[in-house]
C-alpha cells in the first residue's frame, strides 16, 4: 500500500492493528525478539569519579529508574552498592565526588541538570503529593545511612575532606561533610555565585560572580577579610583554576555585553583570552589570546594547570577540538593532541603530570564514530592509546595509585566501569553482566557506519541498523538526535538520554524496521565547519538537507519499501522531524516529534535579543526574524500532510510545552492528523523509567501503525490522545 493510501485509511488500519496487538505487555523472548522494557532494564552507569589520595572510585548506576551510588577500591575493585534508593521517582543523582582521602562520597539528589533554566529547582515527575527537593548528601565510603548536608547544588569538597561548599539560591554556603553542623551562608555578594574552587591548602575559595552584563572572579578568605576581586574589568571572567602552589589563578576572559550591537548572524563570535592573576595582589596579565574568527571562539571547554608551569586548554582553532599547552612564562601554545579527531572528555592525574582524554580516533576505520582513551604528558611527542578495538571508552579518571578508570560500552553492552592498573595492557571490566542480560544483549544487531551526500554536497553520516530476519521489503525510519551538538555512535551512547534512543533503534530493527541514526551538520565529531555550518537552525535550516538525504538513502536500499519511510527525533531532532514532515511529506510517511521547538520566533521573543542596548537594534534583525519564521515548522503547515505523534513533558525546562500546544492547534486548523502524549510533571530528560517506557512504546507503536509493522508489537498503554 502506498504511503498516501495508508494515510487516507489510517482509521481503518488503526482499528485492524489494535485488534491484532497482543493483550500481553511482553513478547516471547525467542530468536532475535525482545521487549522495549527488557532492553531498557539493563543497568546504565555514568558520573564516574576518583579520590585524589586514595585508590577508590565511585559512579552512579541507573537500574529501571532507581539511581544509586556504587563504589570500588584497590586491589580487587569489587563493585559495591553504597546507597539504597529503591523507587522510580525521577530524582536524579549528580555532582558525585569523593573526598581526597576517599572516606566520604558527596552527591546531589534532585533537580534537572542540563536544563536551560530552573535546573536547580525541584522536579516531581512521579507527581508525589510531597513534591521533591534538590539537596546535597554525603555517605561514608564504608557504608551507612546518607546524611543530609543541606538543600543546594554544585557541591565541592575541601581538600582536607571535612567541609563542603555549595550553591544555594545563587550564593555560596558551607557545611560539615558529615552533616553535623547546620549549613551557613559563607558571604554576601551582589551577583550570582558559581564555579566554587578550593585553594590547594583549603584556606580560600575562588568563585565567579555573574552580574547582568559582566562577571568577576573573586577569592573569599574568611569572615573578617574583604573579598578580593582579580583584575576586575568590563569583561566576563570565568573558569578560575588554582595553580598547584595556590599563588596564582588562571581564568578565561571574554567581552562583556555592550557596545554597538552585532549584526544578526548564525553564530556569535566570542574572542577570548587566558589570564593569570597573582592571588596576593589581584593583579593579572594576559597569558594567551585567541584569534578573532569563529573557530577561535571560546568553546566553554577544558582549562587547568598541567604541572606547575603550564596551562592547558581546549580550542577549535585548527579545525578540530584539541588540547593545547602554554607556558606560564608566555609564548606560543603547543598542540598536544594533533590529528583529524575530536578530544572530548579530559582529566588530569592527581599530580598533574598526565593528561587523560577520550577521542574519536584509533586503529579501526570506523573509529570516528567511537571513543577511545589516550594519555599525554608534556614530555611525550604524541598521545599514547590506552584502549583500542570496536568498543567505546570515555570519561577517564586517574586514581591515586596511578590506575585509570573509565566508562565503556559496545554495540551489545550498555556502559559500565573499567579499570586499567599501572602496567596493564587491557582493561578489567567491573561487575558481571547477568546471564539473562547477556542472552538479551546478544540479540542486538551491530550497526554499521554509512554515509551519503546531501543535495549541496555535504557528507551526511550515520549508523545503519538492519533487521536480522527480513524476507520482503519493509519499513524504514530516520532517527534524528537532539542537542544538536551531539554524535550518535556505533554502540550504546555515553549519555543515557541518547542511550535510550539507541535502545529504540535496536528494538525497531528487531521488529523488521531498517533504521538510520543520522549525524547531521551542527553535530560534533567531524570538525569545526560541520559543527558550525552557515544557514543552519533558525538561520535557514540547512540541516534539513541532511535529513532529506538520509530519507532518500533509505528509500534506495533494496530491503526498504520506499513508500514506508518514517522519521522520529527528540529535542532538536524533534524540530527536524517536524521540518521534514512539513516540507517532505511525500518522502516521510509519518513521524514522531518528541519535545522540540516549532517556532524560532517565539524563542526570539522569549530571550529578547531584538534590542541589545537602550537605543540600538542589531543590524539585520528583522531579516533574521523573518528567516527564523521560514526556518520553523509552524510556517509550513499548509504543505504538511503526513500523520505525526507529539510527545512532551509539561515540566520541560529546555523547550516550553507551549511550543507543542501552538503547533497542534495549527495542525487542527489545517486538518493534519496528529496524536499527542502529554507527560504530566515530566522534564525534558524523562527522569522516570515508567515515563520513558511509556514514551518509547508510544513512539514505536505509532510508527508501526502508520508504516505497517512486519511483526506483532507490544501493547501501548500510554494513554495518548487523538483529535
Amino acid at each position: 500500500m502506498s504511503g498516501a493510501r495508508l494515510r487516507r485509511r489510517w482509521p481503518v488500519l488503526a482499528l485492524m492493528v489494535s485488534t491484532l496487538i497482543s493483550a500481553t505487555a511482553s513478547l516471547a523472548s525467542t530468536d532475535s525478539h525482545f521487549t522495549l522494557e527488557q532492553i531498557r532494564s539493563v543497568p546504565y552507569s555514568e558520573s564516574l569519579t576518583a579520590a585524589a589520595a586514595a585508590a577508590r572510585i565511585a559512579w552512579v548506576s541507573n537500574d529501571r529508574g532507581r539511581r544509586n551510588v556504587w563504589v570500588a577500591s584497590a586491589p580487587d575493585y569489587a563493585p559495591r552498592r553504597l546507597t539504597e534508593y529503591n523507587d522510580d521517582d525521577g530524582q536524579a543523582l549528580s555532582s558525585v565526588s569523593l573526598s581526597s582521602d576517599g572516606a566520604n562520597v558527596v552527591y546531589v539528589r534532585g533537580g534537572d541538570h542540563g536544563a536551560n533554566w530552573d535546573e536547580s529547582v525541584p522536579v516531581n515527575p512521579s507527581s508525589h503529593p510531597q513534591g521533591g527537593q534538590v539537596a546535597i548528601w554525603s555517605v561514608p565510603y564504608a557504608g551507612g545511612v546518607p546524611r543530609l548536608i543541606g538543600e543546594g547544588d554544585y557541591p565541592t569538597i575541601s581538600p582536607e575532606g571535612t567541609r563542603v561548599a555549595f550553591i544555594k539560591e545563587g550564593q555560596a554556603w558551607l557545611a560539615a561533610i558529615d552533616g553535623s553542623t547546620a549549613a551557613r551562608r559563607l558571604f554576601a555578594e551582589r551577583g550570582q555565585t558559581s564555579d566554587l574552587r578550593w585553594s590547594p591548602d583549603g584556606t580560600r575559595l575562588a568563585f565567579v560572580s555573574k552580574r547582568e552584563s559582566h562577571s568577576f572572579v573573586g577569592v573569599y578568605r574568611d569572615d573578617a577579610t574583604a573579598i578580593s576581586w582579580l583584575a576586575p574589568g568590563v569583561s566576563r571572567d570565568e573558569s578560575p583554576r588554582w595553580s598547584p602552589d595556590g599563588k596564582q589563578i588562571a581564568f578565561v576572559r571574554t567581552p562583556g555585553d555592550g557596545g554597538a550591537p552585532p549584526a544578526a548572524t548564525p553564530f556569535t563570535i566570542r574572542p577570548w583570552s587566558i589570564w593569570v592573576a597573582e592571588v596576593a595582589t589581584g593583579r593579572a596579565s594576559r597569558l594567551w589570546q585567541s584569534g578573532a574568527g569563529l573557530r577561535d571562539s571560546w568553546p566553554d571547554a577544558f582549562l587547568d594547570w598541567m604541572g606547575a608551569q603550564h596551562v592547558v586548554f581546549q580550542s577549535y582553532h585548527d579545525g578540530w577540538q584539541h588540547v593545547y599547552a602554554v607556558p606560564r612564562s608566555g609564548g606560543a601554545a603547543r598542540l598536544l593532541t594533533p590529528g583529524d579527531y575530536m578530544v572530548e572528555s579530559v582529566a588530569l592525574s592527581p599530580d598533574r603530570s598526565r593528561l587523560l582524554f577520550s577521542a574519536n580516533t584509533g586503529d579501526e576505520p570506523d573509529d570516528i564514530d567511537r571513543r577511545h582513551i589516550y594519555e599525554m604528558s608534556l614530555t611525550m611527542s604524541r598521545p599514547r592509546a590506552l584502549t583500542r578495538g570496536v568498543g567505546l571508552e570515555y570519561s577517564p579518571v586517574v586514581s591515586a595509585n596511578g590506575a585509570v578508570a573509565f566508562l565503556g560500552a559496545t554495540a551489545h553492552r550498555p556502559p559500565r566501569p573499567a579499570i586499567m592498573t599501572p602496567g596493564a595492557t587491557a582493561p578489567r571490566w567491573l561487575g558481571a553482566v547477568s546471564s539473562m542480560d547477556e542472552r538479551l544483549l546478544s540479540k542486538l544487531v551491530v550497526p554499521s557506519r554509512v554515509q551519503c551526500l546531501a543535495e549541496d554536497g555535504v557528507i551526511v553520516r550515520g549508523q545503519l541498523f538492519q533487521p536480522r530476519e527480513q524476507s520482503a521489503k519493509g519499513p524504514a525510519v530516520v532517527h534524528v538526535h537532539g542537542g544538536p551538538r551531539r554524535q550518535m555512535l556505533l554502540g550504546w551512547h555515553s549519555i543515557e538520554y541518547y542511550g535510550n534512543q539507541y535502545a529504540i533503534n535496536q528494538y525497531l530493527a528487531s521488529q523488521g524496521f531498517t533504521v538510520l541514526a543520522l549525524n547531521y551538520r551542527l553535530g560534533i565529531g567531524y570538525g569545526h565547519d560541520l559543527n558550525y555550518p552557515s544557514h543552519a537552525g533558525r538561520n535557514g535550516a540547512a540541516e534539513l538537507k541532511d535529513v532529506r538525504a538520509a530519507g532518500k538513502y533509505l528509500q534506495a536500499l533494496p530491503r526498504v519499501d520506499a513508500a514506508r519511510v518514517g522519521i522520529y527525533g527528540v529535542s532538536y531532532g524533534g524540530y527536524l522531524t517536524s521540518m521534514a514532515l512539513a516540507h517532505d511529506s511525500k518522502l516521510f510517511a509519518a513521524g514522531v516529534d518528541i519535545h522540540c521547538v516549532h517556532d524560532w520566533v517565539m524563542i526570539y521573543d522569549m530571550k529578547q535579543p531584538l534590542r541589545t542596548s537602550r537605543y540600538e537594534i542589531p543590524p539585520g534583525t528583522q531579516e533574521a526574524v523573518d528567516l527564523a519564521w521560514r526556518s520553523s515548522p509552524v510556517s509550513s503547515v499548509t504543505t504538511w500532510k503526513s500523520p505525526v505523534l507529539f510527545i512532551h513533558g509539561d515540566d520541560d525546562r529546555n523547550v516550553r510545552f507551549s511550543q507543542t500546544i501552538d503547533l497542534t492547534r495549527r495542525l487542527d486548523t489545517a486538518g493534519v492528523y496528529h496524536e499527542t502524549l502529554a507527560l504530566p510533571d515530566e522534564t525534558h530528560h524523562i527522569l522516570r523509567f515508567a515515563n520513558e517506557l511509556k514514551m518509547n512504546l508510544a513512539t514505536v507503536e505509532f510508527l508501526a501503525r502508520m508504516l505497517g509493522s512486519p511483526r506483532k508489537l507490544e501493547r501501548d498503554d500510554s494513554g495518548r490522545s487523538a483529535p
